[in-house]
């Protein structure tokens, strides 16, 4: 019998082999050291943050499926087999949960709730005036699936939105712009911005301080593509300086965050716990299996990754 192999956060991992077992009866899924299997028998892996070096032990590897839309926690192991198919996780669940999260933090800064709990915190009777949802803009950096997702229900709610890619995107009452030559066009009119890039060589590091402060003075950034796209101390050097207003960050160069980060004690900086579009095992575990068996039975996979894009 083939074997799955699953790799995910603990706490979950039992979860995740008895949806997926229960989703894949053909298959024989194991934990991956935990459970007693031939590594010859291994034939596919679902995993999140592998470990460097785990595709080395399974020389009869078909596939792997991420659990989650990113698949930089994959890719960053330098020896994995390019021959081996990818594929990621985005569902109409994910897409959701990423959009919930998202109209969350522009509310809380949009409606200035960090200045409404600090004056609750001393005490004061202080009425704050927020402006009109219409009189802000909101970029959005890669509109993907679930970026574009996103900026629909943002301009459902009033927004003017824009949105930033590689190519332009068609998409009714969203300003488009593209390319490097309209980054900094972009960023000169955004009172929000919302990072969802993937990480790649293109990517990383650009949310710099050279890009930033192309933001109007005032601004909020909100990062819920990937750490390794934002220079954190250009980020604390902005918010210092007044440049920046504030910052929610949801993923991080290092995860968990480390105690002593200086993230955790700035008093203009939020930080929730890679939680944005996290996966239930339940939903998302359906998704990956169904993927699974498509590619099982030869027939067309959404969302596989370009893996010489990195997405």
């Amino acid at each position: 019998m083939e074997s799955l192999v699953i790799r995910v956060d603990p706490r979950r991992r039992q979860w995740w082999k008895q949806i997926i077992q229960s989703r894949l009866p053909e298959l024989k899924v194991v934990l991956l050291d935990e459970d007693d299997y031939d590594p010859l028998d291994v034939h596919y892996a679902i995993v999140w943050n592998p470990p460097m070096g785990m595709f080395d032990r399974f020389p009869n590897l078909k596939c792997v499926a991420s659990v989650g839309a990113g698949v930089s926690h994959i890719l960053k192991d330098p020896g994995y087999p390019a021959q081996i198919p990818i594929i990621r996780c985005v569902s109409e669940a994910l897409r959701m949960r990423m959009a919930e999260y998202i109209v969350l933090h522009v509310l809380r800064f949009h409606k200035r709730l960090p200045e409404v709990e600090a004056t609750h915190a001393r005490k004061l009777w202080c009425q704050i005036i927020s402006p009109l949802a219409s009189d802000i803009t909101v970029g959005i950096l890669g509109m993907g699936n679930l970026g574009g997702y996103a900026a629909g229900r943002l301009k459902a709610m009033g927004y003017h939105v824009a949105g930033w890619s590689r190519r332009k995107k068609d998409m009714e009452h969203i300003t488009s712009y593209a390319g490097n030559e309209q980054l900094h066009d972009f960023l000169s009119t955004v009172h929000i911005l919302i990072c969802m890039l993937p990480h790649t060589r293109e990517t990383e590091r650009i949310l710099s301080k050279e890009t930033l402060s192309k933001l109007p003075e005032g601004a909020y950034l909100i990062n819920v593509g990937r750490g390794e796209c934002l220079i954190e101390t250009d980020l604390i050097e902005l918010l210092d300086a007044g440049h920046l207003n504030g910052a929610t960050l949801d993923v991080f160069n290092t995860e968990p965050l480390p105690a002593d980060h200086p993230f955790w004690s700035h008093e203009k900086i939020l930080v929730t716990c890679h939680s944005a579009g996290i996966i239930d095992p339940a939903i998302g575990g359906e998704t990956i299996a169904d993927n699974i068996k498509k590619f099982i039975n030869g027939e067309p996979v959404p969302d596989m990754v370009d893996i010489g894009k990195g997405y």
